[in-house]
């Protein structure tokens, strides 16, 4: 049961940092109507930016704050010189450019960085453990990253609810020509909108620095996993993309933790062996298939018009 318990929080920790990738991705294709496929590229700039600034200055909270401003720095270069031509153009062309920054990105911080994996360590307040319940200990930095992402998530809702800037990503998701005809400034709206989703793409990737190995490509193997919460969510729906992160991390981490054993009740050892972690490998997309099937629009979808 306890074993249950912190896979569960593990699960939840790996969605709401899903859910931070997936929420700025779908801020961008919903309103601006780009696919982004170096989305990922920004997650992997901010796991660079701590792990260096980290090293450098010696303090995490100073490192993570510089980071996230770097990252946001560097997502608003980007769309500025790179994705602003892209608008009018179709999804394969948008596919292809921002297939080659992908590219860009990977050797430019292997030319910075060098192709060797960094390690980001933490600091001491942040390497114990918390009691989730009596007797279930749990790693502080997980726990703080599953309160980080649920904070984000709320003050992400009252933006896009309650102000006035979340009115016009609201009004230019819906409509962006009749946005543009009542005066505001659709271009800069896009700015900040890409600015904001790369802020949040850096905060994932800084807080998975400690986690996993910081290396160039980092940002490709879990751009395919928010692809599917966007999928299964809704696209353009922020709502939709909490949801799904929440789903596809708890299937994704329950059932690498699970099936393998649920499969050897039931099949030679030999037999779990090989088709456990295969099968926890495809949840997720089984998952997808079974969504689309009832609802092709995804769990929450939003309209749009074009």
């Amino acid at each position: 049961m306890l074993l249950v318990v912190e896979q569960a929080l593990n699960g939840l920790q790996f969605g709401v940092m899903l859910f931070l990738m997936a929420a700025g991705l779908t801020l961008v294709f919903g309103i601006m109507n780009l696919v982004n496929l170096a989305h990922g590229s920004l997650y992997m700039i901010g796991a660079y930016f701590a792990a260096w600034l980290f090293t450098t200055t010696g303090s995490f909270p100073l490192a993570v704050v510089l980071a996230l401003a770097g990252t946001l720095i560097v997502g608003v270069i980007t769309e500025l010189v790179a994705l602003r031509t892209l608008y009018e153009r179709d999804h394969l062309d948008q596919v292809l450019a921002t297939f080659g920054l992908i590219l860009f990105f990977n050797e430019a911080v292997a030319m910075v960085w060098g192709r060797a994996a960094l390690y980001m360590t933490l600091p001491p307040w942040l390497s114990g453990h918390v009691q989730i319940l009596p007797g279930v200990p749990y790693p502080v930095y997980r726990a703080l990253i599953i309160l980080v992402g649920l904070v984000v998530a709320l003050l992400l809702w009252l933006l896009i609810a309650r102000t006035r800037l979340g009115m016009l990503i609201r009004a230019g998701a819906t409509n962006r020509t009749m946005v543009a005809a009542l005066g505001v400034n659709i271009r800069l709206l896009y700015t900040v909108v890409f600015g904001f989703g790369a802020a949040l793409a850096g905060l994932a990737g800084l807080m998975a620095g400690p986690i996993y190995a910081v290396q160039p490509g980092m940002g490709e193997q879990i751009l395919i996993q928010v692809f599917v919460v966007i999928v299964i969510g809704g696209i353009g729906s922020i709502r939709g993309a909490f949801v799904g992160a929440l789903v596809v991390g708890m299937v994704d981490t329950l059932g690498r933790a699970f099936l393998k054993p649920a499969l050897a009740v039931m099949l030679s050892p030999t037999a779990a062996q090989s088709a456990g972690p295969a099968l926890a490998s495809m949840l997720i997309y089984l998952l997808m298939a079974v969504v689309l099937s009832f609802r092709p629009q995804g769990l929450f979808p939003t309209a749009r018009m074009r």
